[in-house]
């Protein structure tokens, strides 16, 4: 309830994060290395003294740990710092012709042989970029930063540890970054046959790393469906606001919750997880596959906290979240920062590995700057990423703040006596999408029969309150459809993904032109995405009742 939401986050304690704060800002600490180990020890030692059953586990996972680097253009050394899951060079450098492509996009490699190039291009490094570069046989790239700071990146376009089947999607290119004023002194000077050649090691491969599984039970219910809330540990530098900050709301929300635990209707499970920075989330998705059916029989909500209490950081409205958890959202970031939440959908990132098994998620990275710098991959602070993400950057006021969000969320997915989770909005959501694809697509597929069927389930999910058992089932059936391609079974790319990407050859139908092989093709992917959300969707009539 509300109020027991709002008195629970009321007996968080300052000095007790700033506690943990500096224990966090004690060492680097790189997936899957000693000093990494040593703070999960803490991390283990405190939870314990909270009363949670404490598990640490330890996995292989596919690991990637940048080294030295170097770039030199005409005989001069331009600083620089390679990428996780690039490619080292030889020991004599990697040489070929520098190609200035802008900003990366798509139509920037459309139509041009950049085989065996190295290429010059603006903005931090990402996989979407070290994606494109590899299809176009390109051999090395230099990324320029928006500013004068270096950006550590992991590039891997794949989610987790690589597998057989999408191993050969792995970066196959050598990165680095360059600051932004060296980018524009080498942009201003380049010349046909401008030659670049880049030395960079990369220490890549399996390597035991750990997760911290935290337990406690709602009273007299050993398996009752229990609420996940989650973080990465591991960090670039020593990584105290990403993600240390985030380890304290985690710890303290925990705490806090504890105290209460004799009002919990679910349990509560926190783990945190190595292999996020260097290895593309690799312990959340392993621990995904590795406890599918455990998660999907009791997990029923997930809630990621990401860089918590950045110095700076005023505006908690942009954080993501799935829709049937915007009115729980809306209210936790009223009640502590007065600001109003409209909602915005949850981006492929973070460790949100739990999607294909049906669980909805909230947060992630929580707050940020009021406006997020040119050329920046968010608003969390111009030092994330470097080696400048020290104690210094944490606000006390702002941490509090946000975790306070993240207690009041909690408490409410724990003591509610039925889960605050609004599938009718979810289902309102999935109709205004159907409807937008079904005006592109005007008759060439009739999707008349699904958008009743989405109306149907708006009307049928208001009708609520419902069980915990019966908007568990309902999620099974429609997060993976909101947030995948459609197999519960394997974790999707890391790349950029449209909202309902199980509906995306329905969008690919509507883009192509009719009569033409291509629209033949699409047409065949179409009617199956269409069966698919069908299926989805009655699930969920037949869960709900109707």
């Amino acid at each position: 309830m509300a109020d027991l939401a709002s008195m629970i986050a009321a007996t968080l304690r300052g000095e007790e994060m700033q506690e943990h704060l500096e224990e966090f800002a004690r060492r680097v600490k790189l997936s899957g290395t000693p000093e990494e180990a040593e703070s999960f020890a803490y991390l283990q030692r405190r939870m314990g003294e909270y009363g949670f059953r404490t598990t640490l586990l330890h996995h292989p996972a596919f690991i990637s740990l940048p080294g030295p680097a170097r770039l030199l253009v005409d005989g001069n050394e331009i600083p620089c710092i390679t990428h996780s899951m690039s490619r080292s060079t030889a020991p004599d450098g990697l040489t070929a012709e520098i190609v200035d492509v802008g900003d990366a996009t798509e139509a920037q490699f459309r139509d041009r042989d950049l085989r065996g190039k190295i290429i010059l291009a603006d903005g931090i490094a990402s996989p979407a970029v070290a994606m494109r570069a590899a299809k176009a046989g390109v051999l090395g790239s230099i990324h320029v930063s928006p500013n004068e700071h270096l950006y550590e990146m992991c590039i891997s376009p794949v989610w987790g540890s690589p597998s057989q089947e999408t191993v050969g999607n792995m970066a196959v290119t050598t990165a680095v970054t360059i600051n932004n004023a060296d980018g524009a002194a080498l942009r201003g000077r380049l010349a046909p046959l401008q030659m670049a050649t880049i030395h960079a090691q990369v220490d890549t491969g399996w390597r035991q790393t750990p997760i911290l599984v935290c337990d406690m039970d709602a009273p007299g219910a050993a398996d009752a469906p229990f609420v996940l809330l989650s973080g990465h540990h591991d960090t670039w530098y020593y990584g105290v606001m990403d993600n240390g900050a985030a380890n304290a709301t985690m710890m303290e929300t925990a705490r806090a919750c504890a105290e209460h635990r004799e009002s919990w209707k679910r349990s509560l499970r926190v783990c945190f997880w190595s292999g996020h920075s260097h290895g593309r989330y690799s312990g959340s998705s392993w621990y995904a596959d590795e406890h599918w059916a455990e998660l999907e029989a009791r997990c029923v909500a997930h809630v990621n906290v990401d860089s918590t209490g950045g110095r700076d950081a005023v505006d908690v409205t942009q954080t993501g979240s799935a829709t049937e958890l915007w009115s729980l959202a809306a209210e936790a970031i009223s009640s502590h920062a007065g600001q109003d939440y409209k909602g915005k959908r949850s981006g492929r990132s973070g460790d949100q590995s739990f999607w294909g098994i049906g669980v909805p998620a909230m947060f992630g990275t929580l707050s940020g700057q009021p406006a997020s710098a040119g050329g920046m991959r968010n608003a969390l602070g111009w030092w994330w990423h470097t080696p400048h993400d020290t104690i210094d950057k944490v606000d006390p006021e702002k941490l509090m703040r946000d975790t306070r969000i993240v207690a009041h969320a909690m408490s409410r997915l724990l003591t509610d006596q039925h889960l605050p989770l609004d599938y009718a909005r979810h289902a309102a959501a999935l109709r205004a999408e159907l409807e937008a694809i079904a005006a592109r697509l005007g008759t060439r597929l009739d999707l008349a029969g699904l958008i009743e069927a989405a109306r149907q389930l708006e009307r049928r999910a208001a009708g609520g309150p419902f069980p915990d058992a019966t908007l568990m089932r309902v999620s099974r059936a429609l997060v993976p459809m909101d947030y995948t391609s459609g197999d519960r079974f394997v974790h999707d790319s890391a790349l950029p993904h449209q909202p309902w990407p199980v509906l995306q050859p329905l969008r690919d139908l509507a883009a192509s032109a009719p009569g033409t092989e291509e629209a033949h093709l699409h047409t065949v992917s179409a009617r199956r995405a269409r069966n698919r959300v069908a299926h989805a969707v009655s699930q969920a009539l037949v869960a709900l009742g109707a």
